[in-house]
């Protein structure tokens, strides 16, 4: 602190700030801590390079996507209470979060069981029962490793930020998933973002750096070759020398600000941002143009198709980005309140519907990358903050679940053809290898080199189940 100080009070701005950064980076910038923040390696030989994130925001249903149950439909229309499963809301069972159980005046539960809206039918050589809905998905399960008993605590939409940061709403904000990534690990292509996401956020689930620093939020990116970013072109004409120019100045500027704050983590973002954004702006739109893809390839991804067209193009772009070294894909779809998944009412068409638009481009994703030889790099993982209830919610829906539900990966050092973990009769609670969100993180970081405590900050202890445990069945 006071060497970077003298150094610019002396006149020698530049130099003490490079000065103070190199010896920063190097864990000597003081000798009374061991700590020095990532140096951008593994901690140990990677099976991956990338992660495509897809979250799903709203709440899929597992009953009608990966974890079919046929006791559903024999005991359709009945309570509970009135099948020989009506232990699982016995309270020692439901003690991870409230459950509401609705009683008419006798005390007799009006929450029926519901019965599965959609047939099952084995897929792929390892014959994975997979939804009706999700036929192309279907065709890729030998690659997909099917996790069926997640749970979570949060049983509101907060369990989106929950299923991002590995904690509740309630215990204060910490960094996501991709936040830990970019920050332990460095980058694969100077020219772009090393963590991007795409899809509308909700402000509940907009930042990611938090307390590691706003250099660690994902760039915002629009699959728009013409305008990809917000204020990423100048609003008259401009020539790229005039723009070097400005963007030399306010770099300048900028740099001579961070002498006098240098432990300022919003300077040091606005200038690394300034910096990227200037060589962004010749190789995004590059990235995000699809001209040159075939008519094959774009049919792949569903571009062809105005239901698919939209994620398809989001896929398609995901693909060209870790392609060219982006390091972690945030991919939100349906955001915009609850989530279009939230299917309280309605559920066949809701699931119909949604399933449709990302069952094709996902599918597209995931052969595109595999004949490629992208998908032995690349982890991919097809998230949602929880599932829905075995029971019905008004005459036709199903109300959020956190006690069970599925989520799955592929690529990456992920084993294909797996199922891992089971939920009970009725799908209500994961009874079976149950996992909580940050085993998903964990079996990430691991699969990309990374240990968790070791990225640790001074002040900011974790604790024991922020860092979860790596699903090794499913990891190769």
């Amino acid at each position: 602190m006071f060497r970077r100080a003298f150094l610019a009070d002396m006149g020698l701005g530049f130099t003490g700030l490079a000065l103070a950064a190199m010896l920063h980076r190097d864990g000597r910038a003081s000798s009374s801590t061991p700590w020095a923040p990532p140096d951008g390696k593994p901690h140990f030989a990677p099976k991956a390079k990338s992660v495509i994130w897809l979250f799903m925001n709203g709440g899929v249903s597992h009953l009608e996507t990966f974890d079919p149950k046929p006791e559903l439909d024999k005991f359709a229309g009945k309570t509970i209470t009135e099948t020989p499963y009506k232990d699982v809301q016995n309270p020692d069972k439901l003690k991870l979060a409230r459950v509401t159980v609705v009683n008419d005046a006798n005390g007799q539960q009006r929450n029926k069981l519901f019965p599965t809206q959609v047939k099952f039918q084995k897929r792929g050589k390892a014959g994975t029962l997979v939804s009706d809905w999700l036929p192309h998905t279907g065709e890729c399960v030998d690659d997909i490793a099917v996790v069926r008993s997640m749970f979570t605590t949060d049983d509101n939409h907060g369990a989106q930020t929950q299923f991002h940061t590995g904690r509740h709403m309630l215990d204060g904000e910490f960094p996501t998933l991709g936040a830990w990534v970019h920050y332990g690990l460095g980058t694969l292509n100077q020219n772009l973002p090393q963590f991007v996401s795409m899809g509308r956020r909700e402000y509940w689930n907009l930042k990611d750096g938090l307390y590691l620093g706003p250099a660690h939020d994902a760039v915002p990116v629009r699959v728009d070759p013409a305008n990809p970013l917000d204020y990423g072109k100048p609003e008259g004409s401009v020539s790229s020398a005039e723009q070097k120019v400005g963007f030399d100045l306010v770099g300048k500027l900028n740099h001579l600000r961070a002498v006098e704050y240098p432990d300022d983590p919003a300077l040091a973002a606005r200038i690394k941002s300034y910096e990227l954004a200037f060589r962004m702006q010749k190789s995004l739109p590059d990235v995000l143009d699809f001209a040159k893809e075939s008519a094959e390839t774009k049919a792949l991804y569903g571009l062809d198709r105005p239901e698919t067209r939209e994620f398809g193009m989001q896929m398609l772009a995901a693909r060209r980005m870790v392609e060219r070294g982006v390091r972690f894909v945030q991919v939100q779809h349906g955001a915009g309140g609850a989530g279009v998944w939230d299917a309280h009412g309605g559920l066949r068409g809701n699931h119909e519907k949604n399933c449709l638009a990302v069952d094709k481009p996902i599918a597209g994703l995931l052969k595109d990358l595999k004949r490629t030889g992208l998908l032995k790099d690349t982890i991919v993982v097809f998230a949602t903050e929880f599932g829905r209830t075995p029971g019905t919610q008004g005459a036709d829906g199903r109300d959020h679940h956190i006690f069970g539900f599925s989520v799955w990966l592929a690529g990456g050092g992920i084993k294909g053809g797996v199922v891992h973990g089971a939920t009970d009769e009725l799908g209500f609670h994961a009874v079976e290898n149950r996992h909580y969100v940050t085993d998903v993180h964990a079996t990430i970081l691991q699969l990309l080199g990374l240990d968790s405590r070791k990225l640790e900050v001074p002040g900011r202890k974790r604790l024991e189940i922020d860092h979860g445990k790596p699903i090794g069945e499913i990891m190769g």
